[in-house]
């Protein structure tokens, strides 16, 4: 099922602390970006914060601005974002701020939390995910029932480190403080866990008052049937190659690209490209690579339409070369209409010779975009 994008926000110290072991909030920015963090609040749908930040903090998580507030409402969204709050144990003070402050509040919990909560009576929708936190289930809920589309996560640590280790973020912003903590025991941004392998994408850099923010994307892809968030950055670049494919009344217009176990893209290639009027985007990709690099095994293939399981203009399809590569993961958007061949199931095929394929719905409408004139749309 969808969920929302989820941006992370923070700020560190030179040595990486989130704050000091002092009583009183250590602040690692300065006004300007104080600014920048109330317009990216202003921004989402929803801001998300965990029970150990509620406790240290006691935050408002209020957009500050009178004007941003205003064009929210002038854009028919509510003056403040939605407020999360994620505790497993509902054990939180209903005096807190952050319950009496802005607009709507929900509370995520287990099924012990929630009567904990309702006990204390905390001000808020209490939603209990079951006997364990479940950050999908989380997410899921939000984008279904509370219509999120952008959710900005504001802390603490472990909830950033749960989000990246799960693949669930799908941007960190980062705000690197010129000054140093230099206690062991001040807590620190990320904890110990199963990181995506390789490097984040590097998306913007900038200086903001006395610090720099950097923003970064997750790069690798998943690993098994459960999509992870650099699987739809690549999926929509997938769509986007697709609406380069020159015009056809007779094929559809696909995009494809291959990225290894890293991030790493290995290819990409769209349909009728170059000089071959008939060659499918995955072959065009997987024909840029080279057979016998050992990233193929591991790699996943993003595909904007289903590969193919029949064609006529080659010996072999598109599913068929996919799984002699030793490729064995496959993201797509769109599962392939009976417009030319009836009954076509590369998914099938794919799965039958040992690939995962995974469907991410939400993207369809980008894939059959540029095949308006073929599927009526």
């Amino acid at each position: 099922m969808p969920h929302p994008y989820v941006l992370l926000s923070a700020a560190v110290s030179l040595d990486g602390c989130l704050d000091d072991t002092g009583p009183e909030r250590l602040l690692l920015s300065g006004p300007e970006d104080f600014d920048r963090v109330d317009e990216v609040r202003a921004s989402a749908d929803a801001v998300l914060v965990g029970a150990g930040t509620l406790r240290a903090d006691n935050p408002r998580l209020l957009v500050y601005s009178p004007a941003r507030r205003a064009a929210r409402v002038a854009a028919g969204r509510p003056e403040y974002p939605l407020k999360v709050a994620v505790s497993g144990s509902g054990d939180l003070d209903p005096a807190a701020r952050f319950w009496h402050t802005g607009g709507a509040k929900v509370l995520y919990t287990t099924d012990r939390g929630a009567e904990r909560a309702h006990a204390l009576g905390v001000a808020a929708d209490v939603v209990p995910l079951g006997p364990d936190l479940d950050w999908r289930r989380l997410l899921e809920h939000l984008h279904a029932v509370r219509g999120v589309r952008r959710l900005m996560v504001e802390g603490g640590g472990r909830i950033h480190t749960q989000l990246l280790t799960q693949g669930l973020a799908d941007e960190l912003q980062l705000v690197l403080a010129p000054l140093f903590v230099g206690d062991p025991d001040a807590p620190r941004l990320f904890g110990p866990g199963a990181y995506q392998a390789g490097r984040l994408r590097l998306v913007e850099t900038r200086p903001v008052g006395d610090v720099v923010l950097t923003r970064y994307e997750p790069t690798a892809p998943g690993t098994g049937p459960l999509p992870v968030a650099a699987d739809h950055h690549w999926l929509a670049l997938a769509c986007a190659l697709a609406a380069e494919c020159p015009p056809s009344t007779t094929a559809f217009s696909v995009g494809a690209v291959v990225v290894a176990a890293d991030g790493t893209e290995l290819a990409r290639g769209h349909s009728r490209e170059g000089t071959d009027p008939v060659v499918h985007a995955e072959e065009a990709a997987l024909a840029k690579i080279d057979p016998m690099d050992p990233r193929l095994p591991a790699a996943t293939v993003y595909s904007s339409l289903e590969p193919c399981a029949r064609r006529a203009s080659r010996p072999a399809p598109c599913a068929r070369l996919i799984l002699d590569t030793g490729v064995r993961r496959v993201v797509t958007a769109w599962r392939e209409p009976d417009t030319f061949v009836a009954g076509a199931d590369g998914s099938g095929v794919l799965a039958e010779g040992g690939a995962t394929v995974v469907v991410l719905p939400e993207y369809e409408d980008r894939a059959k975009a540029p095949n308006g004139h073929l599927t009526g749309r």
